[in-house]
């Protein structure tokens, strides 16, 4: 917070350099338009619901047939920072269940980014779909499923399974005890059991529940994980994935041969269970998660799932009682959202398929042929969902200028915004530029995708600052246009704001990222395993340095995350070549960071293992950095922990390096509070005007 008044000091001084260019965009203005998140088409009736992000403020918009004209359903009018999540319908459509808030993290804390005296919490809420009345509280829990009559509801609230009438006649009352953490919950096609998984940490079953003998039913326990049950049409089988039991799991290394995994089919009366489909040896040993069901009953009798037996994330489909496996999706794209028409007898997807930096959405039946794509063209689409009929698609959209939002597609005709009234007025598409697929060469030859925003106006000669941004996971990509992840639509906004501001800005697809197939994403010596990466930070260095627009002297990195990670190696290993940096949230230490997300991970196990990831990170090397940072950070971050920043921060100070900082107290990772983006940004813009466009040359 003490940065507000150092960085307003600036701005009189920078306004007035810039007058005679083109004035800059307001990072607030490009970031005005809302952000849609969860999108669900009712299971009757045609309805379509989805929710947005104004500005901070969360709401669930609903549109009906014939018109699809988007009205506002909830009317909360805080910025407060909690999340609308998990849309599930009544089984009429009259009712629409929906999630507030987050979970906890492992202190039983739920996010309160504004620091509320009273604390926060997530619950599950009700509203009539018809409008005009409020929500109706349901309780704290998780997972909500409908019943198949769509009288009751079932949910889980830690280690425990509830039901409740939908109609809210009667309390919710416990039916069930789990060891472990119970997941993925649904009902038997006759409404009298409940499927789920539980996980115990080495391993995971596949549970029955008779919720009138309240009796549980293990399917075949073994030492493996079972995940993602599903029911057969009729009740009387369980398909689910197996993985093969293992004492260690990599992280943030790369891992491309393992067990086979594989489908398993139960019989739900006697449990016993048979292997319908098991992965090669080798190349897609190894699972990888598509976004959507991990596994589908479909029609005919077939199970439909993912697999990169091609070296690339496709679709298959199997029978039911085994055989071969028929591959839906040909060709060396990623497959990622995926949803299915109400009869299940097609998939509905979105594919890089024949544009790797962008998406467009197909469909395909369960049991094989030619794909046929739904959308085409230089736009974004992602998240599909089959309007109850089947008779249209409804997903979101975004282009390189015309921000994400929600529309309705019939066959062949082209899409139509549900609500184009919330696209604001003055959002500043003209100013915006488009940003062109560049293909970068790393230090060790090796092929890099990035995107490149030239300001208006750029000439050879120029002399220019120039940025480079590096994404976080480090499974994402960044796109040709507004990313389909908020927290890359807010980046895919801040590099706009500074092209606008005069930058060179170049968003690199570095190695370990997605979209790329699966040896690009598990590159050799990546992450903790030796930080391969940094190849690609010296060749999009060295690209901008020899671009004649750009001043070699004046590069910055910025990132968040992982991309923090990367903007620190840069920083410490070659301050010669990169000016200054914006490090938010990043990894200074993988042991640190792998211990994150395994507590129970011990460095001294493994002191080779442990070594090899402290040399591939920051602090392995922070004797070296000389150039100035801004750090950025949220203390209660689940992904990062707080203390990486602390560390990063000691350690620069007593090498006399220096670094500036803007901290927030209660904020997550990804920033829950939209004020809170736009601090951040307008922070590390006035940080890299006054590192590059204003030091001594």
């Amino acid at each position: 917070m003490r940065l507000a008044t150092a960085f307003g000091a600036t701005t009189a001084l920078t306004a007035t350099l810039l007058s005679a260019q083109t004035r800059p965009i307001p990072v607030e203005q490009l970031m005005s338009a809302p952000y849609p998140g969860a999108i669900s088409a009712a299971p009757a009736g045609g309805a379509v619901a989805w929710v947005l992000n104004d500005r901070g403020v969360r709401n669930i918009w609903i549109a009906t047939p014939p018109a699809y004209a988007g009205r506002k359903l909830t009317s909360y009018t805080k910025a407060d920072g909690q999340e609308l999540s998990n849309l599930i319908w009544s089984k009429d459509a009259s009712l629409l269940f929906y999630s507030r808030g987050q979970g906890p993290n492992r202190a039983g804390e739920n996010p309160n980014p504004t620091s509320d005296p009273d604390g926060a919490e997530q619950l599950v809420w009700t509203i009539a779909t018809a409008g005009g009345s409020a929500p109706v509280r349901v309780g704290g829990g998780a997972g909500l499923t409908m019943s198949p009559d769509g009288t009751m509801m079932a949910f889980i609230r830690g280690r425990t399974i509830w039901t409740a009438p939908v109609d809210g006649s009667k309390p919710a009352a416990q039916v069930a005890v789990v060891r472990g953490s119970p997941s993925s919950l649904s009902w038997s096609p006759d409404g009298t059991r409940l499927l789920f998984a539980s996980n115990r940490g080495t391993h995971a079953f596949i549970g029955i529940l008779d919720l009138s003998a309240r009796m549980v039913t293990w399917m075949s326990p073994s030492v493996d994980t079972d995940a993602s049950p599903v029911w057969s049409p009729d009740g009387a089988r369980v398909a689910f994935l197996r993985f093969a039991a293992r004492t260690t799991e990599p992280m943030f290394e790369p891992e491309r041969r393992g067990e086979p995994w594989s489908v398993m089919v139960a019989d739900a009366r006697t449990a016993k269970a048979t292997v319908v489909f098991r992965a090669d040896t080798g190349r897609g040993s190894v699972y990888r998660e598509i976004v959507g069901p991990q596994l589908t009953w479909a029609a005919g009798d077939r199970l439909v799932f993912a697999w990169e037996k091609t070296g690339w994330t496709s679709l298959y489909s199997v029978s039911a009682s085994g055989g071969a496996p028929v591959l839906l999706t040909p060709g060396e794209f990623e497959v990622e959202y995926v949803t299915f028409t109400p009869d299940k007898r097609e998939v509905v997807y979105n594919s890089n398929q024949g544009d790797i930096d962008r998406r467009d959405i197909w469909r395909v039946a369960v049991t094989g042929g030619p794909p046929r794509a739904v959308t085409t063209g230089a736009d974004i689409e992602w998240a599909p969902t089959v309007i109850s009929d089947g008779s249209a698609i409804a997903y979101h959209l975004a282009g390189t200028r015309r921000p994400a939002r929600a529309v309705i597609q019939r066959g062949s005709t082209p899409p139509r915004d549900l609500a184009p009234e919330t696209i604001p007025a003055d959002f500043p598409e003209k100013g915006m530029v488009d940003p062109v697929p560049v293909i970068i060469t790393a230090t060790d030859g090796m092929k890099i995708h990035a995107q490149l925003f030239l300001p208006p106006g750029a000439k050879a000669g120029d002399a220019r600052p120039a940025a480079i941004f590096f994404h976080g996971g480090s499974r994402r990509q960044m796109l040709l246009g507004w990313n389909y992840s908020s927290y890359y639509a807010n980046a895919y906004a801040f590099n706009q704001h500074l092209a606008s501001r005069g930058y060179v800005v170049l968003a690199v697809n570095y190695r370990s990222g997605i979209g790329y197939g699966m040896e690009f994403r598990e590159a050799l010596n990546y992450g903790a395993s030796g930080g391969s990466e940094y190849q690609d930070v010296m060749g999009a260095g060295l690209y901008l340095a020899g671009r004649p627009e750009v001043d070699p002297k004046r590069i910055a990195l910025w990132g968040g995350s992982y991309g923090g990670y990367l903007t620190a190696m840069g920083l410490s290993r070659a301050s010669d070549l990169f000016a200054a940096g914006v490090d938010f949230h990043g990894v200074h230490d993988w042991n640190v960071g792998i211990a994150t997300f395994q507590p129970d991970y011990n460095p001294l196990v493994d002191p080779e293992r442990t070594r090899r990831a402290f040399n591939a990170s920051p602090m392995a090397t922070v004797d070296g950095w000389r150039s100035p940072v801004l750090v950025i950070h949220g203390d209660d971050d689940r992904n990062v922990r707080f203390v990486e920043t602390v560390t990063l921060v000691e350690a620069l100070r007593a090498r006399n390096v220096e670094v500036e900082q803007l901290v927030f107290p209660d904020e997550i990772h990804g920033f829950l509070r939209w004020d809170r983006w736009v601090q951040a940004y307008q922070a590390s813009a006035e940080f890299l005007d006054r590192r590059l466009k204003h030091a001594p040359r």
